[in-house]
């Protein structure tokens, strides 16, 4: 299954998934997005709304499942593993951050939020460059963890049905599973999957991260020890606090959203603001981060 995981990983940091692909077939993402959003039109209404999220979730994963088995079945772990690079974003996520740190990096903050706005959910029309950096890097650690390694340690378990079942819950999660009048109840389960989920890939994340961190390796894993549990949530603040860690600077803490400001503890308190400088060097951390994951999964195909 390591041989999927890796395979998978290795399209995707060469190849990504092109636009030209993305514009005639879509997405796996987009597609399980698509029966979600179906769903919840049909169900998320009158009474029971918990027991019809739970429905839900289990009608989300066998569409997701049930091909996934058969095609790995029938076709072989090499079949599977091409199957699986769509659902690997180490490549888009590197993308996505550095169209913040170019426009960042030369004073135009304009161009900085509307990218900023593209990867985070907190209202950035007005933040300076230390508020976009910690946004981004914020964003840079918890999508390494959901969009990267996560992805990459369910291959690793189930191969293809793995991967499948981790992203149609990751994508159940992103769109139902918010704690709000209309998706409280109905995208309960959803959520409380996702966080179980996450919950050993999220610390690997970590770990990672401090590795690939060299003489700040120390650090990385102190914060993130010391501060993740604060974190509102039970996964992310883990890479967050070693990103934190890694860079000797804060993250998290107060954000504005559309419709409140929350209030959030600091990670690394003590430290200063990042700057533009810092998200240059997040974003090179996680590059080295994933090349460790792609020689630990080469090691253990190996083995």
């Amino acid at each position: 299954m390591a041989v999927i995981a890796l395979l998978a990983l290795v399209l995707d940091v060469l190849i990504g998934w092109p636009d030209a692909v993305y514009r005639q077939v879509g997405h796996p993402v987009t597609w399980a997005g698509r029966l979600i959003a179906a769903l919840d039109r049909a169900l998320n209404q009158g009474r029971a709304r918990r027991a019809k999220g739970a429905l839900t979730v289990v009608v989300v994963l066998l569409a997701a499942m049930i091909p996934a088995v058969l095609i790995q079945a029938w076709l072989g772990p090499w079949v599977a593993a091409v199957l699986a690079w769509p659902l690997v974003a180490a490549r888009s996520l590197d993308q996505h951050l550095r169209a913040v740190a170019v426009p960042l990096a030369a004073g135009d903050l304009a161009a900085a939020r509307g990218a900023t706005a593209m990867i985070v959910g907190r209202d950035v029309t007005r933040a300076d460059t230390p508020a976009l950096s910690r946004a981004s890097l914020e964003s840079l650690a918890e999508n390494f963890s959901d969009g990267v390694i996560a992805p990459l340690f369910w291959a690793a378990v189930g191969g293809l049905p793995g991967i499948a079942a981790y992203k149609a819950i990751n994508t159940m999660d992103s769109m139902i599973g918010h704690r709000t009048p209309r998706h409280e109840a109905f995208g309960m389960i959803a959520a409380r999957l996702d966080d179980v989920a996450n919950l050993i890939p999220a610390r690997l994340s970590a770990g990672l991260i401090a590795i690939a961190s060299g003489r700040r390796a120390g650090a990385a894993l102190r914060v993130t020890l010391r501060d993740a549990s604060a974190h509102r949530s039970p996964n992310a603040g883990w890479p967050e606090g070693a990103m934190a860690g890694a860079l000797d600077c804060r993250l998290s803490g107060p954000r504005v959203y559309a419709d409140r400001v929350a209030d959030e503890p600091w990670l690394n308190a003590a430290a200063p603001d990042p700057d533009a400088a810092d998200l240059r060097r997040g974003i090179a951390l996680i590059r080295r981060a994933t090349m460790v994951a792609a020689l630990l999964l080469a090691a253990v195909a190996l083995l």
